[in-house]
């Protein structure tokens, strides 16, 4: 373990002169030594290219290829940054992230020039193709580029990365060189990382969690990685078992597309140690351990890194960790405690209504803000502490079990409901393959509660199923029901409740919903829409109520 190491430049240039097999993507094996002059080759190109003038940054608009790692590097020995961009972005989007982190170089391949075509970027931005004549004649020139780290400092910027938020533009997280290197350090250690592990980035290299939780604990511990360049369910234990990965990270649905693939009698038959991750759920990671042999572990971290929370053993089943000193769950509205929560002996949450609040980090954090975003710090960072934006709730003994986002709280008759938690009891419904709970805005009550279910609906089962469930508040029943065949996902694989909260009741999909006063879900139709009866509570029911509407 390279404990020493402060600067992720160090850790790059570590690797000189160690030529075993370190970097696998596809057909193509590079050794650690390799990498490393990868990434000096680029650098020096960089140190040619970046106006003396501009920020030094590079957008990189790639797949997990092995030019992503190579960039990475390069950007760590040259004293610049990496803005990692996500290529499901379209038009103005697109380019609006490439404009904002100051990019004045885009690293990008072939497959990707079409969503360049018609964008306005002005030319101070260079496109380099990877892949190309060009760019490999452009290279030549550095090949015997040494890596150096010696005026690099754990303070330098190093990735501009953009959070998953569900509303507004992505803001663009600062991470440092030191803060990348000890979270790098951390994890290593977390997870008895050798030089002879593998780690299989499937997850995408734009996102903050194949970079920390993949990528860096491997090249703190001197561990080969190996690339896929967009997750596959289908091909993820072929690859483990080709690439001999010992560890591997996961966002969101990840883990239940690899259950849905077809059980084989050889399926512990792999060499993985680890999986680490977040939103597997229970349940899933249960069954992950079963089929597979290799045991989930669900970890907490704001991708800013504000705030933390590591599994250790004895931890409850659901909760992520316990909490450190300073983090604490508090209302938001009156920034007091909640009460501890409460739980059967089933597990089930009793008091989600008093005991979900914000995670909350009262202690000193490595929180280093947003590029040129000063009201999104100030969100982040109220009264000295650092506001995680993420619902917990947290046990008598100091255990916490993650909630949902805050964006994701609905306000029903007055009472604040975490969707997470509704979503955990939907769960349980047999013809369920997936569950998204989310807001249908309402303009009596505030917000009416919405399902999306992907799976085999029965609208009478389904009624009787939530009779059934004794942790279900009287607020807490979806109004309605969104049947899809396939859950809708971000590209990090997590659920775009985004999109379902835009698209609500009126979208393609079969909306069953229960009708004020009635005991039964019905098919929503086009009369349902039409006028006031777009809300279950709209107009006409006001009106037959004598009650006039508010507003939120």
């Amino acid at each position: 373990m390279e404990s020493g190491r402060r600067t992720v430049a160090e850790l790059v240039a570590g690797r000189w002169g160690d030529h075993r097999p370190g970097l696998w993507c596809e057909d193509r094996t590079l050794t650690h030594h390799e990498v490393a002059a990868g990434a000096a080759a680029r650098a020096a190109l960089l140190a040619d290219l970046l106006p003396p003038d501009a920020e030094p940054h590079v957008g990189v608009l790639l797949d997990n290829t092995p030019e992503y790692p190579l960039w990475l590097g390069a950007a760590a020995l040259a004293g610049a940054a990496v803005a990692g961009v996500n290529p499901t972005r379209r038009g103005p989007e697109l380019a609006r992230d490439i404009l904002h982190t100051e990019c004045r170089i885009l690293v990008t391949e072939r497959t990707h020039l079409p969503l360049l075509d018609g964008l306005a970027l002005p030319d101070t931005v260079r496109v380099l193709v990877t892949g190309t004549e060009e760019y490999d004649t452009l290279l030549a020139p550095y090949r015997d580029a040494v890596p150096d780290a010696s005026r690099r400092t754990p303070g330098d910027r190093l990735l501009l990365y953009f959070t998953s938020g569900s509303t507004g533009a992505p803001k663009a997280a600062v991470c440092s060189q030191g803060r990348l290197a000890a979270a790098g350090r951390s994890l290593a250690d977390r997870f008895g990382v050798r030089p002879d592990d593998v780690h299989y980035v499937c997850m995408p290299m734009f996102h903050g969690n194949a970079v920390i939780a993949d990528w860096a604990p491997a090249l703190a511990a001197g561990a080969g990685v190996a690339l896929r360049r967009r997750f596959s369910a289908s091909r993820f234990l072929a690859d483990v078992r080709a690439y001999n990965a010992t560890y591997f990270t996961y966002v969101g649905r990840a883990v239940q597309y690899i259950l849905a693939t077809g059980e084989r009698d050889d399926d512990r038959d792999n060499p993985l140690r680890t999986g680490f991750g977040t939103e597997a759920g229970a349940a899933d990671a249960a069954a992950f351990e079963r089929r597979f042999g290799v045991r989930l572990v669900e970890g907490y971290g704001s991708s800013e890194g504000g705030a933390a929370v590591q599994w250790s053993p004895g931890t409850p089943p659901g909760a992520v960790g316990r909490a450190e000193p300073g983090l604490v769950v508090l209302d938001p509205e009156t920034r007091r405690e909640c009460p501890p929560a409460v739980f059967d002996a089933a597990g089930r949450l009793l008091n989600g209504d008093r005991a979900i609040g914000e995670l909350v980090n009262r202690a000193p954090n490595p929180f280093e803000g947003y590029w040129r975003n000063p009201r999104a710090d100030a969100e982040r960072l109220r009264d000295g502490w650092y506001w995680t934006g993420d619902l917990f709730c947290r046990d008598a003994d100091g255990y916490l079990y993650f909630a949902g986002r805050s964006d994701d709280r609905l306000r029903v008759d007055g009472e604040n409901l975490a969707a997470a938690m509704i979503e955990n009891i939907l769960a349980r419904y047999d013809g369920a393959d997936a569950v998204a709970v989310y807001a249908a805005e309402d303009p009596v009550t505030g917000d009416q509660v919405m399902a999306a279910v992907a799976g085999d609906f029965d609208p009478a089962g389904f009624a009787e199923f939530l009779l059934a469930q004794p942790d279900l508040g009287t607020k807490m029943a979806p109004r309605f029901v969104r049947v899809v065949e396939r859950m809708p996902v971000t590209a990090t694989n997590k659920i775009h409740r985004a999109l379902l909260r835009r698209e609500g009741v009126r979208c393609a999909d079969p909306v069953w919903w229960r009708p004020p006063g009635e005991p039964a879900y019905r098919r929503l139709t086009p009369e349902d829409l039409e006028g006031p009866l777009v809300s279950p509570r709209g107009p006409s029911y006001v009106r037959r109520q004598g009650l006039e509407p508010r507003t939120r």
